[in-house]
């Protein structure tokens, strides 16, 4: 969140409270009454909250997310009509958001909503490209930010609205926003029967509007303004699905907790099964570190690391106890990596000074002894997984699931006896290498890695140079091997002499100190893919129901929470919280597509 200090230079107040874009010279709402504003021209507009009465599940998107005055409005109107068991979804489009202190001061002129208003802010979206997620759980209501252009917005977003909020800056001021390109968008990404509202009676939107499909009527405007739309897209609403299906997770480590999570969060309890119990794989040991893969192409799969990355340092700060730790430096080994480096800090995938570059006596100054260059990245976390994985994870049953087979519509997971665990209707697999013996078309590759650590030794910072040393609550933690096709659990004495040459070739006086220290170990066999992405969604169109998250490599902790949140959204057909250029890298069915797009290009004679 942004000190009151800094100001976002494209804004400018006309009142205390009045703010007016300087980008488009218009103000972010009525000069009259901006909350009576978002409640006659939007909610009103849209019948709500007539048309959620009944559902279970409703989508309200909006163009020109500003000061977030509409959402504030609409979360009030939820908050005292929503529906039994309802869940809100709401996406909303900002290519230059403003920062959190901006919003509160102008929401703080309608004392009727500030605790809502306080709620919004609390967790206010960054400014980094690309989908920010929030949400309150307690109301069952979820909120993903998309920061950029609309047209890229609304290409990438995968739901369909049951409402729209067409509230950018006026079409005269800000015509980008109201283009036929946008409006047939708008049209595609809404549901049968959705309804929209708007302030603007320009020409070109109404005949834009009515060419995309929708039904319009002018009704009266809000304070000075004469005329306001509202209108109705084809069709008739689609009934939900089931309000509450039966859930079960395959595994116990952060994958199978953060899916216990994401269920959680949309008010279902999940079945956990593991063979061992929590924390028993790769996902043990005494500290963990959340922190991205650095991707200096910066296309998709960086955006992926990015957005994950913030995912999981809000999950991971809103677990009491859970971090230990915060900022990581990535070390320098080659002698592209500064040059790497920069790139990635000068990206606007990450928030300002997320990622930093630092100069060899800044670094040495911090490690205490002499060291390359390096990259601060000032958003990783260490956490502490016995704590973590105690606060997400539903109680599991210690015992395997030998096999997943088809039941009434359902699954039915059945024990190395034939005996029945449980029949339910999704089930999510994040059982990282164990995986495989249930699905053996995922091709996992297993991955050995050991990890030590001592408590006699301590350290300043997470430190990664190809290896990694980690401070833990109590000591340090150091390594890992990476030993590809190795599926033996046991503890090596020649792992953790490979773990300290690592370290020495890198920190020659850490390690030093380490090599007479007593020490501990943690093995774990991480999952990994060909292409080095996760798999998380749907296995197949052909097997509804069931789903994956796996693949997660070395990065559990920095994937887990959001990869978790998207396989929840899909099994319950809520939006994706991912752009769809960033979902197609981690469809568990690539592999496959592309093997057969390949095969298109054969001739047999």
């Amino acid at each position: 969140m942004a000190t009151p200090e800094s100001s976002t230079p494209s804004l400018t107040w006309d009142t205390p409270h009045l703010p007016r874009s300087s980008l488009y010279g218009d103000l972010y709402f009525s000069a009259d009454d901006g909350l009576g504003e978002a409640r006659a021209v939007f909610l009103a507009g849209c019948d709500l909250p007539n048309a959620w009465q009944g559902r279970s599940r409703f989508c309200v998107a909006e163009l020109g997310f500003g000061m977030g005055l509409n959402i504030v409005a609409l979360l009030d109107l939820w908050r005292q009509t929503r529906p039994p068991g309802g869940r809100l979804h709401i996406f909303t489009i900002d290519a230059h958001p403003v920062l959190a202190h901006e919003a509160a001061r102008a929401l703080a002129r309608w004392p009727q909503v500030a605790p809502l208003a306080a709620a919004l802010v609390a967790q206010w979206p960054g400014r980094a490209r690309g989908f920010h997620a929030i949400g309150w759980p307690d109301l069952g209501v979820t909120l993903d930010l998309a920061v950029m252009e609309v047209t890229e917005a609304l290409r990438a977003w995968s739901g369909q609205a049951d409402a729209w909020f067409l509230d950018g800056f006026a079409p005269a001021r800000n015509p980008a926003m109201w283009r036929d390109e946008v409006l047939d968008l708008v049209a595609a990404r809404s549901a049968p029967g959705a309804r929209l509202a708007t302030y603007s009676v320009a020409g070109s939107v109404r005949r834009g509007l009515g060419a995309a499909g929708f039904a319009l009527e002018r009704r009266p405007g809000f304070g000075r303004k004469r005329g306001r739309l509202e209108g109705r897209f084809a069709g008739c609403p689609v009934p939900d699905g089931p309000a509450s299906p039966r859930v079960a997770v395959v595994g116990a480590g952060i994958a199978g907790a953060s899916l216990c999570r994401a269920f959680r969060n949309r008010g279902l309890s999940a079945q956990v099964f593991d063979a061992v119990g929590a924390g028993a794989g790769a996902s043990g040991g005494p500290a963990a570190l959340a922190a991205p893969r650095l991707d200096a192409g910066l296309g998709p799969a960086a955006a992926l690391f990015a957005q994950a990355m913030r995912c999981a340092v809000r999950a991971y700060d809103a677990t009491a106890g859970a971090v230990i730790g915060r900022q990581a430096l990535q070390l320098a080994v080659g002698p592209k990596d500064p040059h790497r480096f920069a790139a990635i800090a000068g990206s606007d995938l990450f928030e300002t000074d997320t990622m930093r570059g630092c100069d060899a006596a800044t670094v040495s100054a911090r490690l205490g002894e002499p060291s390359s260059p390096g990259l601060t990245i000032a958003g990783a976390v260490v956490v502490d997984p016995p704590t973590l994985l105690a606060a997400w994870l539903e109680a599991p049953s210690i015992r395997r699931v030998a096999a997943i087979t088809p039941s009434d519509g359902g699954w039915r997971l059945v024990d190395d006896d034939g005996r029945d665990l449980a029949t339910v209707d999704i089930v999510c697999v994040a059982a990282g290498m164990e995986s495989a013996a249930l699905l053996p078309e995922l091709n996992l590759t297993a991955v050995r890695g050991q990890a030590d650590w001592t408590e006699a030794a301590a350290w300043p910072v997470a430190t990664l140079f190809g290896g990694y040393v980690v401070p833990t609550r109590n000591g340090v933690m150091f390594g890992a091997t990476h030993d590809r096709g190795d599926v033996e659990p046991e503890v090596r004495a020649d792992d953790h002499g490979r773990n300290l040459a690592t370290v020495g070739a890198i920190l020659p006086g850490l390690a030093a100190r380490l090599a007479n220290s007593p020490w501990n170990a943690h093995t774990g066999i991480r999952a990994t893919t060909s292409d080095y992405l996760p798999l998380a969604g749907a296995l197949s169109p052909d097997r509804p129901g069931l789903f994956v998250l796996t693949g997660l490599g070395s990065r559990g902790y920095c994937l887990a929470p959001l990869l978790a949140e998207y396989v929840a959204a899909a099994a319950l057909g809520a939006p994706s919280p991912l752009p769809l250029g960033v979902a197609a890298l981690i469809d568990p069915a690539r592999f496959a597509t592309r093997a057969r797009r390949k095969g298109r290009g054969i001739t047999i004679a």
